[in-house]
């Protein structure tokens, strides 16, 4: 999942998760998404729009990656729980 934010390269994308509960994927600008402005993209589409997602593709499952700007390198955690 993503937004039209990041779709229209309004907003970058600043973080990563990929959820314990189901495996997918969702890349966010940071802020709130809402419902309506949501959307369900294909992993090429994501990458299409931002190719440094490339370096994330081994995100295990219950992980999330974020960073300050597009610019700087991907911090990974474990997810809480």
């Amino acid at each position: 999942m993503t937004s039209i934010k990041i779709m229209d390269s309004v907003s970058p994308i600043l973080y990563v998760s990929h959820e314990e509960d189901d495996g997918m994927w969702q890349f966010l600008d940071g802020g709130e998404v809402s419902e309506e402005d949501a959307r369900i993209l294909g992993l090429k589409e994501v990458i299409d729009i931002d190719p440094s997602l490339v370096q994330l593709a081994n995100l295990p499952i219950g992980w999330i990656a974020w960073r300050e700007t597009e610019h700087c390198q991907w911090i990974r955690t474990r997810a809480k729980r």
